[in-house]
């Protein structure tokens, strides 16, 4: 007779690494874990071993990556990328240490970055491109597929071909707009309001807007599933997850997964398939 296996448990893979401060980031570089730290530093940890590295000369902001790289901003005015191996390499650095609180990176190498109203693009061959933007910008996504910046501003989203000297594009919608997200295809672009809410955009020559509305709290995180057809969001005390197969969300209720009596900060799908994890201000993960 065949043995019966025992179940595994995650729990039995989890292993506490001490930051021993307030966590900004935390990616994985292949086979290392990056943690960058509000002072400053990041925390390369790999086989139980943890290296301190100083990235910033104050604090650490915003974190963007690749799975290759980490790329960090921080209020001394530098873009830094660090990599699972080697010192950190500075991108940029700000001529007057404006602080870099937003920075985006794409699959191909790309990456952007604020310092006040300016914006900056880089593509893969380190050639910088700028321009000022009519208000602050406050969250920045480079699209999945081309060279195109969407730029989250106050009321509404800048969609900029850095290496064209065409005119941006304007998606409108009144209020302030926090963070942007592009869908994996590229079809939808999402915004993160500064109202409880979600404010997207299905693109074409005549963009229409989508509402996702609802929300006790603000849905600061958010995450695309593999395929494009799922975004999860936080604000709630449960994750909320919008359909978007074919003309996206309208009309459609969200999935609510994971209900508990705690609020929703983090989600996050896996790369490669349906899995959602779920963390709540409480400190339990759910997947």
């Amino acid at each position: 007779m065949d043995s019966i296996a025992k179940p595994v448990s995650l729990r039995e893979h989890v292993v506490p690494v001490e930051a021993g401060e307030h966590v900004v980031g935390a990616v994985w570089l292949k086979q290392t874990l990056a943690l960058a730290l509000a002072d400053g530093r990041l925390l390369r940890w790999r086989d139980g071993e943890t290296e301190s590295i100083e990235a910033h000369e104050g604090g650490l902001l915003c974190v963007a990556s690749d799975s290759a790289r980490l790329i960090s901003g921080g209020d001394d005015g530098r873009v830094v990328a660090t990599s699972a191996d080697g010192a950190p390499e500075e991108l940029a650095r700000d001529p007057k240490r404006r602080w870099i609180d937003a920075v985006t990176m794409s699959s191909s190498g790309s990456i952007a970055w604020n310092s006040g109203r300016d914006v900056h693009a880089r593509d893969d061959k380190g050639r910088v491109r700028s321009i000022d933007v009519a208000s602050t910008p406050q969250g920045l996504s480079l699209a999945p597929k081309g060279y195109r910046l969407a730029i989250a501003q106050m009321n509404g989203v800048l969609l900029w071909y850095p290496n064209t000297e065409a005119k941006p594009d304007f998606l409108e919608w009144k209020g302030s707009h926090l963070d942007v997200t592009w869908s994996p295809d590229g079809r939808f672009v999402v915004t993160a309001m500064q109202e409880n809410a979600l404010h997207g955009w299905r693109l074409g020559e005549k963009p229409s807007h989508m509402r996702m509305t609802g929300y006790p709290a603000k849905p600061r995180s958010l995450s695309w599933s593999h395929d494009g057809l799922w975004l999860a969001s936080s604000g709630a005390d449960a994750a909320i997850v919008w359909p978007f197969q074919g003309e996206g969300p309208t009309g459609k209720a969200p999935r609510e997964c994971g209900a508990r009596h705690a609020k929703v900060t983090r989600v996050a799908f896996h790369p490669k398939a349906l899995v959602l994890a779920v963390g709540y201000d409480d400190g339990c993960i759910l997947m």
